[in-house]
């Protein structure tokens, strides 16, 4: 298969929830019939569809690149309204870990409006992800959109000095939008200022030109609205597909290095999962005892705290499912 000379590193499925309409399968064999080597899975704070992409893209040869568009708060156990998103990829198993990280705890932790991370938890993980600075959604651009270019540079500081330069990348996107066509050009005088790469990206909310009446629908569900009201909302261009390398090309007439980047990034990114294994936590034992032995001695304990008069039967009952842990090879 020929290579294409860019790959997608900014797409959202049905993980998305009510927001993405790309099915992963379809992901996959789209990919590959386009000739892209590779495609990212960057869902709203959520890798719920990392383990599919990996598996739909090695049907195919495609090279998965997982990837999470996180919602970042100034604090986010606070619950005042507020959040830029941010585009990161795993590089490695040790990236991958930390997004595992940072989704989580944006659910236990961040869970206001929604599943909110901060400064300090991207500081605290770090480690082997690729920082793309983000959407009109994401604060770089957000300043940008309201000329505030100062805090625009501030902001990207702030993301090279949490990720390092190395894997910072300016995020330029263009889906027809006015507000693209108007921030575009300083988005890259940005990126040439604070010596840092530009990077070109999709959007992508659904898979084909012909879908975006049905993701029209699906912002409809999500919105309680109906496609017969006339003011109902929706995205402003029907541009947010999965786009061929060529329609990205004409897209970004002048920013040729940007689209090359993305296959920069790609080969970059190798992540590699162990699936079909059971993957058991290892605790810490006492000196000298095996595992299984120490959990006989904690089950015959908590046996006799549990239980007034140990019955023969209870004792069978533990021989039993002892017995079953470690043919299992759980302990």
């Amino acid at each position: 298969m020929a290579e294409a000379g860019f790959v997608h590193l900014h797409v959202h499925s049905e993980y998305s929830i009510l927001d993405g309409a790309c099915r992963i399968p379809a992901l996959a064999e789209r990919a590959a019939e386009l000739e892209m080597p590779a495609v990212a899975l960057t869902d709203h704070g959520s890798l719920a569809g990392a383990v599919e992409l990996y598996r739909e893209t090695g049907k195919h040869g495609v090279k998965p690149l997982i990837g999470c568009e996180v919602y970042v708060a100034d604090d986010r156990r606070a619950q005042r309204k507020g959040y830029a998103h941010l585009t990161l990829l795993a590089e490695n198993n040790a990236g991958y870990g930390n997004l595992i990280k940072l989704a989580s705890a944006g659910y236990l932790e961040g869970y206001y409006y929604k599943p909110r991370v901060d400064w300090e938890l991207l500081e605290r993980h770090a480690g082997g992800l690729i920082a793309l600075s983000g959407c009109l959604s994401g604060r770089v651009c957000k300043a940008l959109e309201e000329n505030r270019a100062g805090d625009a540079r501030a902001d990207l500081d702030r993301l090279a000095e949490v990720f390092g330069r190395d894997s910072t990348y300016v995020e330029i996107q263009n889906a027809g939008l006015d507000v693209q066509a108007r921030i575009n050009p300083s988005l890259a005088k940005l990126a040439d200022e604070a010596g840092l790469p530009l990077i070109a990206t999709g959007d992508v909310h659904y898979l084909r030109h012909e879908d975006a009446k049905a993701h029209e629908a699906l912002l409809c569900i999500q919105s309680g609205d109906s496609l017969k009201n006339p003011n109902h909302w929706k995205f402003d261009t029907d541009q947010f597909f999965l786009k061929s390398p060529a329609e990205m090309a004409g897209d970004f007439v002048g920013y040729e290095a940007a689209l090359a980047r993305t296959l920069e990034v790609a080969e970059r990114c190798n992540v590699e999962l162990s699936l079909g294994n059971i993957l058991l936590p290892k605790f810490p034992l006492p000196d000298g005892k095996a595992a299984f032995e120490y959990l006989v001695e904690l089950c015959e304990k908590g046996l006799q705290k549990r239980y007034d008069r140990v019955t023969p039967e209870l004792q069978e009952r533990l021989r039993f499912e002892l017995k079953t842990i470690k043919e299992m090879g759980f302990a």
